[in-house]
């Protein structure tokens, strides 16, 4: 019995659906869905933590990281700190598709992205500047202060916060052929060359097959240091359901810090689940069969005390 195609997102992609589903719908493969849904909300200037639009660097850098994982020829590329370009997930696939590498970083993946023919583009829009300039302006720097400091840690360490989103795609067509995406600008105000989970396989962003993907967003440094996606398609292939895997790999996390971090699961028989540590989160799906998306709550697993050890 073939599978019915489905897409699940993390909320902020919610929009995205649609086209993904198109794709389906038409017999089109996993890969092509997850890259048009990743492209739709890199072109969404609202969407302050993807693409175009998305929030800069200290020094008012928007740095995007993507990856795109094949799950059934376990195929990858991605791209980490790209500038000047609008969608570093086709970009990603561009690596995966025309290079015998994974991943390309900062000048080397710009080169390859002109040498490709990406679409090129202005990514700071001047409203993202215009917050980029405000938490500046709260900590007393300026634009043109911060870009003249010779150290720029301290600055960053008091503007950070937690201004951290990023956008994650898994789809599995008729063929039941699974693929995930990940695109991100980062972690807003981040240090110039910061790269987290999004564009490392295995972190951030993985999926087989035979088994199914995670992905994740929030906090990346714990996804890289715990590998939460490679571990949680691993514990889907040992048996154990979505709603269990989520759960366990936020449990993971909270062990580590107490900070915002959240997985999204897709088994290879369709079914779903995601989970959080922070109250109220939601995550998104859409079917061939619906006529919309649909959103549901991510299951809250909160630190305590003891599993605490930050």
């Amino acid at each position: 019995m073939r599978p019915t195609p489905i897409i699940v997102t993390s909320g902020n992609g919610a929009t995205a659906l649609p086209e993904g589903v198109r794709v389906l719908r038409r017999g089109g493969s996993a890969l092509d869905a997850v890259e048009a849904c990743a492209r739709y909300v890199e072109a969404d200037v609202a969407d302050t933590s993807v693409g175009t639009g998305g929030l800069p660097n200290i020094l008012g850098v928007v740095e995007l990281d993507a990856s795109i994982v094949d799950g059934t020829a376990h195929r990858a590329g991605s791209v980490a700190a790209l500038v000047g370009f609008g969608h570093p997930i086709s970009v990603a696939r561009a690596v995966m598709r025309r290079t015998p590498h994974v991943m390309l970083v900062g000048e080397g993946a710009a080169r390859f992205a002109a040498e490709t023919g990406a679409e090129r583009a202005r990514n700071l829009t001047p409203s993202t500047r215009r917050l980029w300039a405000d938490a500046l302006r709260q900590v007393g720097e300026t634009p043109a202060s911060v870009r003249r400091a010779k150290r720029l840690l301290p600055v960053v360490k008091r503007v950070i916060a937690d201004r951290l989103g990023t956008v994650n795609f898994i789809a599995l067509d008729r063929r039941g052929n699974v693929a995930s995406a990940v695109t991100t600008s980062g972690w807003g105000y981040k240090y110039p060359g910061r790269v987290g989970d999004s564009p490392i396989i295995g972190a951030g962003n993985y999926c087989d097959s035979a088994t199914g993907g995670a992905c994740c967003t929030g906090y990346g440094e714990l996804a890289m240091r715990l590998l939460t996606a490679k571990t949680a398609v691993d514990r889907l292939a040992a048996g154990l359901r979505p709603a269990t895997v989520a759960r366990r790999a936020i449990v993971d996390a909270n062990r580590l810090a107490d900070v915002p971090f959240n997985v999204i699961v897709l088994a290879k028989d369709g079914t779903h689940a995601s989970a959080t540590n922070r109250a109220g989160r939601r995550y998104a799906f859409m079917t061939s069969e619906m006529t919309g998306p649909a959103m549901r709550s991510r299951a809250a697993v909160r630190a305590t005390r003891s599993t605490r050890s930050r």
